[in-house]
């Protein structure tokens, strides 16, 4: 089994999503997926009602996720933590022990498109734009699985 953590910044719009997707792209896969953020703001809350709504639109559940942010733990349990953009990417770095045995890249790596890292949509208001990439970026994870 292949064990995915997906991050962004607060844990209620992109990571999420990505959580969401993931799973149910990935249902016949052998993998786990979570989701958590750099910040701790949102621990606790419920994905982000516009993120929500996106999801659902195409069938996509993220009503049961609740918020938690990365934790030390998660660079050992996890083989793959992904980034929604550049700014997760260097924190995620910053914080991985020396002897993490996660691999941590860049949600969109691989993924084929000119896009290299997720936009918020928190502050883009773009919840169907960040949707087409992470379908993308999903879709290409699971490929390389």
């Amino acid at each position: 089994m292949t064990r995915i953590l997906c991050v962004c910044l607060g844990n209620i719009c992109r990571s999420p999503t990505a959580e969401a997707v993931l799973r149910q792209l990935g249902a016949d896969a052998d993998v786990e997926v979570d989701s958590a953020g750099t910040a701790s703001w949102h621990v606790g809350k419920p994905a982000y009602g516009p993120a929500v709504e996106a999801g659902a639109a195409r069938g996509y559940d993220l009503g049961p996720l609740r918020a938690r942010q990365v934790a030390f733990e998660d660079f050992f349990e996890f083989d793959l933590i992904l980034a929604m953009d550049d700014a997760n990417l260097s924190d995620l770095n910053a914080l991985a022990p020396a002897d993490a045995t996660a691999e941590i890249r860049l949600f969109l790596d691989g993924a084929g498109t000119d896009e290299l890292t997720v936009p918020d949509p928190y502050f883009t208001r773009d919840f169907e734009g960040a949707l087409d990439l992470i379908e993308t970026g999903a879709k290409a994870v699971l490929a390389r699985l």
